[in-house]
């Protein structure tokens, strides 16, 4: 016969805590997911001027002349759905994940391990926008790197935030507890 724990006691084992912070972690994510979208939505004016002011070079000497300079209201716009899509994609995600973690917390392993799956789908839907976005087209083509007034604000906070969900998603993959 298996042991169980009495009702009225609260014990909690390593092994708990670890699942306990790893969920707690997933479902942060979807929290940045869903107050980034949001403010993006609120703000859609400076959103879209935000990805125009990239996409255009605008915002550093010789910017405007580089040949891969575009003012494209399409691809302004394709890039503005882009952030805050992932972002809401990113946020539905980890809080599925979130749940079904929570739900699988006192499983097996391998049903915990399952159980992340769709976590750690949303991790990396942040992590490709951060860094495919923002640091691989807008640094990178679009030369953002130059542009003092969006290197630090726009590139510092998208490596913060690309850098901290990658590590959640990699602390989260680890089948250790």
């Amino acid at each position: 016969m298996m042991a169980t724990r009495p009702a009225t006691a609260i014990t909690t084992t390593p092994a708990d805590m670890l699942r306990i912070t790893k969920i707690l972690l997933i479902l942060t994510v979807a929290l940045w997911g869903a107050l980034s979208a949001i403010h993006n939505l609120l703000a859609w004016d400076g959103t879209l001027g935000a990805v125009r002011a990239a996409t255009s070079m605008a915002t550093f000497d010789g910017g405007p002349e580089n040949w891969q300079a575009t003012s494209s209201s399409m691809l302004v716009w394709a890039g503005a759905v882009f952030i805050v899509g992932a972002k809401l994609l990113t946020c539905l995600l980890c809080l599925v994940g979130g749940v079904n973690m929570w739900q699988a917390r006192a499983h097996s392993q391998s049903a915990f391990d399952q159980a992340k799956k769709a976590a750690l789908t949303g991790c990396a839907v942040a992590t490709l926008m951060l860094f495919g976005g923002f640091i691989v087209i807008a640094e990178t083509w679009f030369e953002l790197w130059r542009s003092d007034a969006m290197r630090g604000p726009v590139l510092g906070s998208a490596l913060r935030y690309g850098a901290m969900i990658t590590l959640v998603g990699i602390f989260v993959g680890q089948s250790n507890d």
